[in-house]
């Protein structure tokens, strides 16, 4: 389904074209933020297989597309309590990879964040 060619760097060339969305540090990591809300990002867990990208998502929507495709999604215990999700990106296509982010990015606008507000931030 994916392919090689998928890396963080299509993360973040997808991620950016997401209205409002900048890169930012979080926690050392490269990372996408929708007004300080973590939309994407490198982990920094080492439960987190190499080639991963950690993106925000309810824990809904989360269990609906770890059980539709779980070799692409997945979840560790470090990551479960977090409204996150990782994903494989080896395994995912570009179309999948925009869909996603696309949700990543609905779910940290209805977090309701305002510019320069402090936030709720966890190491992920």
């Amino acid at each position: 389904m994916g392919g090689a060619s998928i890396g963080m760097d299509s993360v973040f060339e997808v991620g950016l074209k997401l209205p409002d969305v900048k890169e930012s540090p979080y926690y050392g990591a490269r990372a996408l933020k929708l007004h300080g809300q973590m939309v994407a990002c490198t982990p920094v867990n080492k439960s987190a297989e190499v080639n991963s990208v950690v993106v925000a998502m309810s824990i809904e929507r989360r269990a609906a597309l770890l059980k539709k495709s779980p070799m692409i999604y997945y979840i560790t215990d470090h990551y479960a309590p977090h409204p996150t999700m990782l994903i494989r990106l080896s395994k995912i296509s570009r179309a999948e990879l925009e869909r996603t982010l696309r949700m990543a990015w609905e779910f940290a606008a209805s977090q309701g964040t305002v510019p320069g507000s402090p936030g709720k931030a966890k190491r992920l």
